[in-house]
């Protein structure tokens, strides 16, 4: 089963927030420094805003974990 980030009632999340809060990096830094590195996919294209709204429904993937937004 795929990993799900719940946005409950915000209507997005920022790509290096959500990184930051599923624990796939220590801090928002690192999270802004992958994401600039082009290692983060974002509904399988590479994603390099650090601060990309994701939305319910899209998949992210980084470092071999993937997760849906719902």
């Amino acid at each position: 089963t795929m990993n799900q980030f719940s946005l409950e009632d915000h209507p997005h999340v920022a790509l290096c927030d959500l990184l930051k809060f599923e624990g796939w990096c220590d801090s928002g830094g690192a999270a802004k420094i992958a994401i600039e590195q082009g290692r983060v996919k974002v509904d399988g294209n590479v994603e390099t805003r650090k601060r990309c709204k994701i939305t319910r429904g899209q998949v992210v993937s980084f470092a071999g974990q993937q997760l849906t937004v719902v």
